[in-house]
């Protein structure tokens, strides 16, 4: 996924969706099956009432109210080093700030940012996406923000206030005379196959107007958190949609154009659009001057896979599962426990379209949720209190970060390895402390280090020698013996696979599914 930084040169663009299908599905009365495009049931003759034949009318009364959004910025660049310093050449090529080669003295440069908004109100406030208006490199402070009308009038903006998790800003600008607005319209009715209006600035050409239908709604990008729910639309979206608005066809705002799926950079027809039922609760807070809080459980999460339901005898697109808990965090105090499945908050299933982390991101801080969980096997229900959730960068610092790690072939220890549990293809060897420090694994980690995978084996597309498994199928491992016998069980329950918590360096965990040989 790209979101849209023009200044910098990153991909994205943005999305549009609508309501309002020119293709009415007629159900039969009778209570036969019959194909969904059976000759008959669908009038592709006559448009839904409120599909004109022409968008112009409907453009014409919305233009106005769509707006140009630009930035100033200023970044701080390190000069390159003289690479001639200390030679006669030297001082020939001042321009790399002098200095040896430790690189010459910062400069500051100019740049700029465009994108799209729109207006809610007569008096000027504007709604865009927050990377729109924020800085877009690092070393960047953006040091103005202007609005363009139509009629190519500029107003310098003050910004309002910023949700960066839902990529939603709020600006106001001082007119004279009531300005042109737009309502917000209904995003929770709308349905796949709906017409749709997008106005925007591709590329610095404002007052662009594409047209298209919903290809999804509720789309799940894998961003996580409140607001990972999208309009999805093949509307043309380009750089500067970026915080423009979505229409339905009756000229209702029910998205914001935020994001598109590109591997180039440009429109593809996959866009995306923060929905307006998501979007406006965050606007009215920001323009009360608050901020938006969200709920916070202390959890690393992983997807329920195909893999991982069969290993754990689960039925497919139910519930994800906890792969880390935070010391001392709102899931710790409850008891919940790494392995453990998640499939209800509160009465609501977790499925891909309605993940945990968006369930508990919405949960209000300070309130309780009660959670249904598989443990080992076996239901059963936990109340865990919902704290609020702390900055990104502040996780990003608590959570650890950095790739999985590199392991060498060297020896990882002096004990003799013990024998390969060829039923998944790997060999392993108890955690000594001082292989605990040689695989960068946190000293209070307990398991069994592989010292060996077998390159022919589903584990050998998945393991490395390093990695430490630390339990299957949620029982825990602490020798070879363990591991086999969990294998065991599995085969006997006739898995096909079994699920492994892996622990490597610098705090990465999870769990990985390994196909039964």
């Amino acid at each position: 996924m790209k979101t849209v930084r023009y200044a910098y040169a990153l991909t994205g663009a943005l999305l549009l969706g609508g309501t309002a299908a020119s293709l009415v599905l007629q159900h039969p009365a009778t209570a036969a099956q019959v194909a969904q495009n059976e000759p008959g049931t669908i009038n592709a003759a006559a448009p839904r009432a409120g599909a004109p034949m022409s968008f112009a009318d409907m453009v014409a009364r919305l233009q106005p109210a769509v707006v140009n959004i630009s930035t100033d910025q200023k970044v701080t660049v390190q000069q390159p080093a003289n690479p001639f310093a200390g030679t006669p050449f030297g001082d020939l090529f001042g321009q790399f700030g002098g200095g040896g080669g430790r690189g010459g003295a910062p400069v500051t440069r100019e740049a700029q940012s465009l994108g799209s908004g729109f207006i809610i109100s007569p008096d000027g406030y504007i709604v865009t996406n927050n990377h729109v208006v924020a800085a877009g490199m690092r070393g960047a402070v953006v040091t103005s923000i202007r609005v363009t009308l139509p009629d190519r009038k500029e107003y310098v903006a003050k910004l309002i206030g910023r949700d960066a998790a839902s990529d939603l800003a709020l600006l106001k600008i001082t007119a004279p005379g009531p300005l042109p607005y737009v309502k917000w319209g209904d995003s929770a009715h709308a349905r796949v196959g709906d017409w749709v209006i997008a106005i925007g600035n591709p590329f610095g050409l404002g007052g662009t107007v594409t047209a298209g239908i919903i290809s999804a709604v509720h789309r799940v990008t894998g961003a996580g958190g409140a607001n990972d729910r999208f309009i999805q639309t093949d509307a043309s979206i380009n750089q500067g949609n970026s915080g423009g608005p979505m229409f339905d066809m009756n000229g209702n705002v029910i998205g914001i154009n935020s994001q598109i799926f590109s591997q180039s950079g440009g429109n593809i027809g996959i866009g995306f659009a923060i929905p307006a039922e998501e979007a406006k609760p965050i606007i009215d807070t920001l323009m009360k001057g608050g901020s938006v809080k969200r709920g916070y459980l202390g959890v690393g999460i992983q997807p329920v896979t195909d893999d991982i339901a069969a290993a754990l005898g689960l039925p497919k697109n139910s519930g994800e599962i906890i792969g880390r808990v935070e010391p001392g965090g709102p899931a710790a105090k409850a008891g919940l426990r790494a392995g453990d499945v998640v499939t209800r908050v509160n009465g609501t299933a977790v499925t891909p379209d309605t993940t945990l982390s968006y369930l508990i991101a919405n949960a209000s801080p300070g309130s309780t949720v009660k959670l249904d969980i598989m443990r080992e096997g076996k239901p059963m229900s936990i109340t865990a209190g919902v704290t609020t959730r702390p900055p990104e960068d502040q996780l990003a610092t608590t959570t650890g970060g950095g790739d999985d790690f590199s392991g060498d072939d060297d020896d990882q220890g002096s004990e003799q390895a013990a024998p390969a549990s060829n039923a998944i293809g790997v060999t392993v060897q108890p955690l000594t402390p001082a292989i605990a420090r040689q695989v960068g694994v946190d000293s209070t980690v307990q398991g069994v280090v592989v010292s060996a995978v077998d390159p022919s084996s589903d584990a050998g597309q998945k393991l490395r020698r390093g990695d430490v498994i630390s339990a299957i199928n949620g029982t825990p491992v602490r020798s070879a013996a363990d591991l086999a016998r969990g294998v065991q069980a599995a085969k006997s329950a006739g898995r096909p696979q079994v699920l492994l918590m892996i622990n490597r360096a610098r705090g990465q965990s999870g769990f990985v599914p390994v196909k039964i040989k």
